[in-house]
């Protein structure tokens, strides 16, 4: 999609193209790298542009979730190759698409990861096929209106085992996916033991009802919801069998917060494409704006800053590797990339100037999509006290 009134000056293509200056890429075997190319190839020919528009309407793209689908965006969790492929799938899904990688990252981690990990055999065979090529859609239902950074110790909504039913009754907030998703992922408390289970709900369930969130600055293509379960009944089978306690979910939740890292990583690498293409195409003083000094300073902090998260990011894939990811690194990951983040996207706003704050020109949109990840899966302060806690013994909010 061409911005209207906007004249494209056709460029020879710049050193470093791929904006990869530390060779990360390379670190991936060579049947990884193959894949890899094709995906990025597609999604910055099919996914970039085309969800402009969907961004710009809070609409969802069924028809690009297909294709993503084609291209094993949906096996990430499961088809068995390396760490560092799939968090270099998430940035760059995240480079074409803040609101399809979150998609994506959750998708994965939380939705997939979770029926694999701790699912029934029943339940895997029920979910897994349709969820791995995205004919089928799950949402992650955790946070509720009232508890957020508290919603382990917080968490209100409520599950009874009542005649071989669970009855479920309580409100979920910013739930992805919640309007179009086939079943809910829905964490409630066990009212005979006060324990926090994992409950798959589906939509269709009576008393279960979905609400849009609109109006949102940015992640406008994600279909978030407000989620009130009243009285929902549903079989005793739907209970995940691992997830009998909070506990066993907590490896696949630290690991989708590092996920958010890759999103940061992912989302600095666009604003410095953008930036670039904008600076070597638009003309001031009779030249290009890429020839003048602060230019230049801000193109290199930009990318200075996503080469960092990439790095970053690509020792912890290895950490990961090894088993021995823990809560604080993963806080520190997220935290720190979404961080470098925010400062890159918000250079990249002002060397477009006024053209900066519409989504027309692309950055207007990462611009607010920047926001979102500072904020979600546990927001910078938290993170932030998590890794003070670890290096300090100490714990400054809980």
């Amino acid at each position: 999609m061409q911005p209207q009134g906007r004249e494209r000056v056709v460029t020879e293509a710049p050193p470093f193209p791929e904006a990869d200056l530390m060779h990360i890429v390379d670190l991936l075997p060579a049947a990884e790298r193959e894949r890899y190319l094709e995906v990025r190839a597609f999604l910055q020919s099919t996914v970039r542009q085309a969800s402009i528009d969907y961004w710009n309407r809070e609409e969802f793209p069924f028809g690009l979730l297909a294709e993503m689908g084609k291209h094993g965006l949906g096996t990430l969790q499961t088809d068995g190759t390396s760490k560092l492929f799939k968090g270099l799938m998430y940035v760059e899904v995240a480079r074409a698409d803040v609101s399809l990688s979150a998609l994506v990252g959750i998708h994965n981690e939380l939705i997939v990861g979770m029926i694999d990990a701790l699912g029934s055999e029943e339940q895997k065979q029920r979910w897994l096929p349709g969820l791995k090529n995205f004919t089928q859609l799950g949402a992650f239902a955790l946070t509720e209106p009232e508890h957020g950074s508290d919603i382990a110790g917080g968490l209100e909504t409520s599950a009874r085992l009542e005649g071989g039913e669970w009855v479920i009754n309580g409100a979920k907030r910013w739930i992805g996916s919640g309007t179009i998703a086939d079943f809910a992922l829905v964490w409630a408390r066990d009212a005979a033991d006060g324990h926090i289970k994992g409950f798959i709900v589906e939509t269709d369930r009576a008393g279960y009802r979905a609400t849009k969130i609109a109006n949102k600055i940015g992640l406008r293509i994600m279909q978030n919801a407000d989620i009130v379960l009243d009285n929902v009944r549903i079989p005793a089978s739907n209970m995940l069998p691992g997830a009998t306690d909070f506990s066993k979910a907590n490896d696949l939740l630290r690991d989708s917060r590092a996920w958010v890292g890759w999103q940061g990583a992912g989302i600095q690498l666009a604003a410095f494409d953008v930036a670039r293409s904008y600076s070597l195409e638009r003309r001031q003083f009779g030249k290009e704006l890429a020839c003048f000094q602060l230019v230049q300073q801000q193109l290199a902090e930009i990318l200075g800053n996503a080469s960092a998260s990439l790095a970053l990011m690509a020792q912890l894939a290895r950490i990961q590797t090894d088993g021995k990811l823990e809560m604080a690194q993963a806080a520190m990951a997220k935290s720190t990339c979404t961080r470098l983040a925010r400062a890159s996207v918000a250079m990249g706003r002002s060397l477009l100037g006024g053209n900066g704050i519409s989504s027309d020109f692309e950055m207007g949109k990462l611009f607010g999509d920047a926001e979102i990840l500072y904020t979600y899966e546990g927001s910078y302060e938290i993170n932030s006290l998590i890794v003070g806690r670890a290096v300090t013994g100490k714990s400054a909010f809980v």
